[in-house]
């Protein structure tokens, strides 16, 4: 009989997640998971009590991505080699269609600071403030984790 998948804690009843990060380059950053990577914007407001942000995700989805600017500088962290996103794609053949895309949209791919994501066929970029998006070739939970594509 399978293991039950894990579930969230009875006094924590999570309907959805969002994880935000500042940016200093909102236009590029907007355009870069807007237009290059092609997530969808699902809100987007300018000047909301001295802020900008867009939150993009999948409709539907319980998981989204928020990115603010605020402040004149905005004061961001410097970006760090394990700050990522990571996507985990229906397989092989959907990892390259979307690196492919990137390439088309003048984007290489970086290396990876950890050997784990090369070694499973994972192919990284980096967003205008030097973030990570790892597209992985395997969905998470679901797929087992490929050793070489």
């Amino acid at each position: 009989m399978p293991a039950s998948a894990p579930s969230w804690p009875g006094h924590l009843p999570v309907g959805a997640v969002r994880f935000a990060r500042p940016t200093a380059r909102f236009d590029a950053v907007l355009a870069f998971y807007r237009d290059d990577l092609g997530l969808p914007v699902l809100a987007q407001w300018r000047g909301h009590a001295g802020y900008d942000g867009v939150v993009l995700g999948l409709p539907g989805a319980p998981v989204q991505l928020e990115i603010t600017q605020h402040g004149d500088p905005p004061h961001i962290p410097a970006a760090h080699p394990e700050n990522q996103l990571v996507l985990y794609l229906d397989g092989p053949r959907a990892r390259d269609r979307a690196v492919a895309h990137l390439r088309a949209r003048g984007h290489e791919p970086v290396p990876a600071a950890n050997p784990y994501w090369p070694e499973h066929g994972a192919v990284l970029f980096e967003d205008p403030d030097g973030w990570l998006v790892v597209l992985a070739p395997w969905v998470f939970g679901r797929d087992p984790v490929p050793t070489r594509d």
